[in-house]
């Protein structure tokens, strides 16, 4: 074979190599580009979720949330800041006017989010319970969080349990069985005066969150790029 002939067999090979390369390259950018697409699809499907959601949990209760002394925050938590009302100083008793108020705000709650815009895109219902920093006995640091961490759980426990038993409708009963949870964060998420220093009082509270799946939907995303 002639020199020239190996140099122009060599650079057909290249050639070829390079269409390969820029074949694969191509492809990966696409996928990338597809994931991406994917991905900003949920996020947006989330922002609407959020969105549509806060606006009818303020229509539904924004004649109530002042009497309630409760508040809609921007993420949807509905709180109950108004510890003289949810349960007696160091117990988990929820106290006959918090129950009023609970038989009032849960049934038209789960109203909202059972509705077919909502609950098929809900991947829990968290009852959330939290407490100050304090305690009524002078102990360590570590021994007040567990103390108000069992204390908080307690008190979760006690708003399902009664939220559920007061359910009247039984399909919305056992798709909440699904979803509904008790969390006691004893004081791990204070409230915040202005100044930086906790507020002890609006730190006693009690919150109902949804979470949406969108967590979920982008591992299922990831999960099938990896294959």
């Amino acid at each position: 074979m002639k020199k020239d002939d190996i140099w122009q067999s060599i650079s057909d090979i290249m050639s070829a190599l390079m269409m390969i390369f820029l074949f694969i390259a191509v492809s990966y950018m696409l996928q990338v580009q597809h994931e991406k697409n994917k991905i900003t699809e949920v996020a947006e499907t989330y922002s609407k979720f959020q969105r549509e959601l806060q606006q009818d949990l303020e229509v539904e209760f924004k004649e109530d949330l002042k009497k309630w002394q409760a508040s809609l925050e921007e993420d949807n938590t509905i709180r109950f800041y108004a510890p003289e009302v949810l349960f007696e100083q160091g117990s988990a008793d929820i106290k006959p006017v918090f129950k009023s108020i609970l038989n009032d705000f849960f049934p038209r709650y789960i109203g909202i989010l059972y509705n077919e815009k909502y609950k098929d895109d809900i991947d829990e219902i968290r009852i959330e319970g939290h407490t100050s920093s304090e305690w009524n006995t002078t102990i360590s640091s570590e021994n007040r969080y567990l103390a108000n961490l069992n204390l908080s759980q307690q008190r979760s426990f006690e708003v399902l349990k009664y939220c559920i038993s007061s359910m009247p409708l039984e399909e919305r009963k056992e798709w909440l069985k699904g979803i509904l949870r008790a969390n006691g964060l004893s004081f791990a998420k204070t409230v915040q005066n202005n100044d930086g220093s906790e507020d002890k009082i609006k730190s006693r509270r009690v919150e109902f969150k949804v979470m949406a799946k969108t967590k979920e939907r982008i591992d299922k995303i990831l999960e099938f790029s990896n294959e």
